[in-house]
Formats: C-alpha cells, structure tokens, sequence
C-alpha cells in the first residue's frame, strides 16, 4: 500500500472520532463480558468473532496514528499499522457483524460496536475493498433514483397486475386503483420492496381497512446503511422524503424492513410526516376496528422471532405480540426475547454476500431458540430475518414453517 493511499486512510478516520467515537475506543477493558451475547461466536467460536475482537482490529490501527503509546512504543501499545493484511482484517470484521447491538445490550460500558465498526466500513470504501454486492446494490439504488422517470412505465404494468391479485384477494368487483401510485393527499405513503408479496399482502390490508394510501417508487432497503457509506444511504433515504413532501402524505409507512424504518424514523432528523412499522399500522388497524382477524385461525404452536432493528434498536415489541396473541391459539415466546432476543444472522446486508455457511452457523443460536419453544410456524416482521431464518430452516433440515407477519394477517382476514 502507498503512502499516499495510507495518509488517504487515515485522515478518513480522522474524520469520523467524534466525541462518542473517542469513548468508545478508548473505553473497553477487555473484560470478555461481550463474548457470549454475539451469536456469531455462539456458532462460531473464535475471538476474531466476539464483539471485542472486531473492534480490536479498529482500536489498534487509532492507537497506533492517533495515541502517543501507540506510535512512540508500538508493541507496548498492541498498535497496528494500516496495510493489505490490516485491509483484510477489517473485512472480515465489519462483515461477520450484523449490527444487531445485543452487546451493546450487556456491556457494562454500552459501548457500540457496530457504530465504532463504522470506521472500518468507510476504511473499506476509500480503499475500493467494501463488498462488491452491496456496493453494486447501493449504486443501483442511487441511479433508480436519479432515473424514476424511465422506470415508471413498467413499473405500472407490474402493478396492474398485482391489482388483479388484490382484486381476487378481496373480491373486488374491479382492479382498478387497489394500487394507487402517486396519489396526492392520500393519508399515507407505503414503501413496499422488489417482492410482489411485499406489496400484494399489506394492498390486501389497506384496501380491507379503507385506507387512503398510495404506493411508493422506490423500495424500502438502503444498501447505502449496508454498505456503510453515509452519503449514498441518505440520498437513497432522501428519495422516499422527497416523494412524501411532493404527495403531501402525513404519514411514510415502511413495509417489514427493519434497517428501512429504523433509518427515517431516527436517523435523518426531524420529518414533517409520520414515521411508521406496517407492524404498527396493522395493530391500529385492529385497536380501531378498521380490520378484523379470524379468532385463534391458527391452531399449530406458533412463536415470534424479534428482528433486531425493529425490536432492541427501534423499540416495536408488543405490537407483533397482540396481534399474534389474538391470531393464533399456540403462542409461545423464545427465550430470551424483546431486547435480549437472539440475532438471526441475516442483519447488516449479511444476507446479499456469498455467505451461506457462514449464516447456517452464526445462525446455531437461533435454531437452538426454535426448537426449545416446539413451535411449527416461526413468524417475524422483517424481511432480512425471512430469508435468513428460510436459511436456518434448510441448513439443519428444520421441520416449520416460516412466515412474515403481514403474510399471516392479510391471510387470516375476516
């Protein structure tokens, strides 16, 4: 690696210790109270996966540019200067962590590590080794949303046809507008994914709720967050702002997606809309009888798996459970659950790299939580933990079944 590169590198880092940042290098004792609550190195137990052994790899490179033991005496120090080797460590680091912050949950210090990992992600970027997935998946979103206008079309053919699912779906007479696109003062603005089912179950909803809503442009995933790359994640956040101020809607709904809620709802500042799960939204629904659900439709033992960021890092925990309470006859909770629950292992873009195995294993903590409840249909509220939990299912040959939430609810109207 040049000098010229390296002094890019460092500056880069440079840039991000902020005030939180310094603390949480500076903090940690090592004391090893992280080691069991990362579900990595519950299926994989190395110290390279424990929450301290990622963040070692950080910590080391700040003291060895920016702590006078560091750079005057190295080895006393344990400092690590920034090279190819270092490059690949970082790698390995930032992406074997999902960001679920279960650590953060039990260290004494609280110290976040997937924020302190921040600094390796952008490391990554500079030097053109991020994950080439996320990176072509962040870039795709940033010139959709730059080109909506040449999407727009086939985008209309497509949910033309969604319509007539719908239609079948709630017996309508007619298929027209059960998707409405661009609807100007509708009450809310739904954010859907590429997925039909991710658009098809909550239309089946709003359409039996009387809601006023309209369908965005644009998918709710930000590959920027996944990436680590603070600039395209709030271009690719901004596209969604921009249309619900263009509509004038009083309320941007995000479909079972946890990192895309938890961006707009906390991380971009002070919105003039609502901010909202289509968890929440369901749960209104049904506190306000706009909707009605079969009572106890489901008879086989059913359980809930918490997806990190719309549980431990956005707070939405009862909402899920009174729904699924009223819906299923067998409810039974994972141990532990809400803020302590278990990672999947499918956050933080894991699930878009080349990684199965590597998932299967980190996801040993998740099956092990699974098969203690005896539950057949495991349901969740993000669409990372479906996949990854479809992963789990097949990887030890699990025999249950594995539904998102809004599937089971559009499925179970009355």
């Amino acid at each position: 690696m040049d000098n010229e590169k390296k002094t890019a590198l460092i500056n880069t880092i440079k840039a991000r210790l902020s005030r939180p940042m310094h603390y949480y290098l500076d903090l940690c004792t090592r004391c090893g109270l992280c080691y069991d609550t990362c579900h990595v190195f519950y299926g994989i137990p190395k110290k390279e996966y424990t929450p301290v052994g990622r963040a070692e790899v950080v910590r080391r490179i700040y003291k060895k540019y920016f702590r006078p033991s560091g750079r005057l005496f190295p080895s006393w120090g344990d400092s690590k200067k920034i090279d190819d080797h270092t490059m690949d460590e970082l790698l390995d680091a930032a992406f074997s962590c999902t960001g679920c912050r279960r650590c953060m949950v039990y260290c004494p210090f609280g110290i976040d590590t997937p924020f302190l990992l921040s600094i390796a992600k952008v490391l990554l970027i500079e030097n053109g080794t991020a994950p080439d997935e996320l990176t072509i998946l962040a870039d795709g979103a940033v010139e959709k949303g730059e080109s909506i206008a040449e999407f727009k079309e086939g985008y209309r053919d497509i949910i033309h046809d969604l319509e007539k699912e719908v239609a079948n779906r709630i017996g309508a007479s007619s298929p027209d507008g059960l998707i409405p696109l661009e609807k100007k003062g509708a009450d809310i603005l739904f954010v859907g994914l590429a997925g039909a089912h991710s658009i098809v179950n909550p239309a089946v909803i709003f359409n039996k709720a009387g809601a006023s809503w309209t369908l965005s442009w644009f998918e709710a995933v930000n590959f920027g967050a996944f990436l680590g790359d603070p600039e395209k994640m709030q271009r690719i956040a901004n596209r969604v702002v921009n249309e619900a101020i263009e509509l004038g809607v009083k309320e941007v709904v995000i479909v079972e997606c946890g990192t895309a809620y938890r961006i707009p709802k906390y991380m971009l500042g002070p919105l003039p809309f609502k901010v909202t799960s289509i968890v929440e939204v369901i749960h209104r629904y049904l506190k306000e009888g706009k909707i009605h659900i079969k009572d106890k439709a489901i008879q086989d033992a059913v359980t809930y798996h918490d997806p990190c960021q719309l549980g431990r890092n956005a707070g939405v925990y009862e909402e899920p459970r009174e729904i699924l309470q009223s819906l299923c006859a067998d409810y039974r909770e994972m141990t532990p659950n809400r803020a302590h629950n278990w990672c999947c292992g499918g956050g933080g873009g894991l699930v878009a790299l080349d990684n199965e195995q590597f998932r299967i294993k980190s996801g040993k903590a998740k099956y092990d939580q699974i098969i203690a409840t005896g539950a057949k249909i495991v349901v969740s509220a993000c669409e990372n933990c479906i996949f990854q939990l479809d992963t789990i299912k097949s990887g030890y040959n699990m025999d249950i079944e594995v539904k998102s939430l809004t599937e089971l609810v559009a499925e179970n109207l009355k």
